[in-house]
């Protein structure tokens, strides 16, 4: 049965989901092979609910049908023009615009200033609506006909998700915190320095990029984009920076926070901190001393077998290692956000409160104890009640419930 707990008064009391254990996370179910894809070095963790739950999320998601070109960002963008470099930075990375994007979504206006009629978007994943979509659809089955192998068909797939999220969400979504304008939640997160011995990576599958209740986002809202990064599954820009990241810190200061049972899962304790990291302190840190990555992996549990996957076939190119070196959370318990949207089971977590989980355990390892872990951890958890906080008070005003209905209760 799932037990609704009363919200915390303070930050220190948003911890309270930490002190009830649960079993470690299960392990993904096998996809279909990708294919091959270059080597890059991995970092995993968490997911957020299943694929099946898409359909039930799908009134959290739901964007008011909008015309892209007709819908004013107020910040130079939604006017119909193609995404610039500045636009696509604010929607939370550091990354120049990806090329396989950017033409993309140069098809889409072309497209819509041939056929001249406005594009219209709407519902989970700013779909595109009415006659444009069957067009549009017909067009991308045939360009997806010529591509020669499974790698290209994926970055094709991932920029057309992604093009068309971003132009969906054009005048309606936040840039930071991607809530619609009218319930963002910006102005209460408090900003928090991670220790700049470690880094964080979110490899996220482009069906929950600029998600309303994605929760991994509230990383870089927290820390930062450069403490929090973003890596967009499939996008061949991103995946390169963050493996050129993990070649340069080395395959020792990896790790994913994700349930391999494949093989003797390892704990945080089981981390090996090297003294020349340890001697930089929370903001200073020698030019020569790479970060530990600690990679997640943010999409629902069924996409993440397919992050994993790939992760696991570029780490076994560049370093002939068959498994990834993957971590599970010893104190792992259920996040705030089971309140509003339910996990498939109590030992599946969403991905702030996963990355909260190990910055309570790396918290309790002796050598970090002076890096301010809980304080780190701490800031998270409460911006995951900002978030909940805030959808929560959507749904009120819009008449929808604030519940859901339980899934999958034999895991619970």
């Amino acid at each position: 049965m799932l037990v609704l707990l009363p919200p915390a008064s303070s930050i220190r009391a948003l911890a309270f989901h930490r002190r009830l254990r649960v079993p470690l996370l299960a392990p993904p179910r096998t996809l279909p092979r990708l294919g091959a894809a270059p080597a890059r070095s991995i970092m995993a963790f968490s997911a957020e609910p299943a694929s099946g739950e898409e359909k039930a999320e799908a009134e959290e998601e739901s964007l008011h049908t909008t015309a892209a070109a007709g819908a004013g960002a107020g910040d130079g963008d939604g006017d119909g023009s193609e995404v610039s470099h500045e636009e696509w930075r604010r929607w939370g990375t550091s990354s120049p615009l990806p090329a396989a994007v950017a033409a993309v979504v140069r098809e889409l206006l072309e497209m819509e200033a041939a056929a001249g009629e406005k594009m219209r978007f709407g519902g989970v994943g700013s779909k595109l609506k009415g006659d444009f979509k069957d067009m549009e659809d017909k067009k991308h089955r045939a360009v997806y006909e010529t591509l020669g192998d499974s790698d290209q068909k994926l970055q094709y797939f991932s920029a057309r998700q992604i093009g068309c999220r971003l132009l969906g969400s054009r005048g309606y979504l936040c840039h930071k915190c991607w809530l619609p304008t009218e319930d963002c939640m910006c102005a209460n997160i408090v900003p928090c320095n991670l220790w700049r011995g470690m880094k964080f990576w979110l490899y996220m599958h482009p069906k929950d990029f600029l998600r309303q209740n994605n929760t991994g986002k509230l990383l870089w809202q927290v820390f930062g984009i450069q403490a929090a990064q973003l890596c967009l599954f499939g996008i061949q820009e991103h995946e390169d920076i963050m493996w050129d990241a993990f070649h340069r810190s080395g395959k020792g200061k990896i790790s994913f926070l994700y349930p391999n049972k494949s093989i003797i899962p390892k704990s945080v304790k089981d981390l090996k901190f090297d003294g020349s990291s340890l001697t930089s302190d929370l903001h200073e840190m020698s030019s020569s001393d790479e970060p530990f990555n600690f990679v997640l992996l943010d999409g629902t549990w069924s996409n993440s077998a397919a992050l994993y996957r790939r992760l696991k076939e570029r780490w076994t190119a560049k370093w002939g290692d068959e498994d990834i070196p993957c971590i599970s959370l010893s104190t792992l318990s259920a996040s705030v956000m089971h309140k509003l949207r339910p996990q498939p089971a109590w030992d599946r977590t969403c991905t702030a409160a996963a990355a909260a989980g190990l910055l309570w355990e790396l918290n309790l390892l002796p050598e970090l104890s002076t890096y301010e872990f809980e304080k780190q951890a701490e800031a998270v958890e409460c911006s995951l009640d900002i978030l909940l906080d805030a959808l929560t008070t959507r749904r009120v005003r819009l008449g929808r419930s604030i519940t859901r209905k339980q899934r999958h209760n034999r895991n619970i």
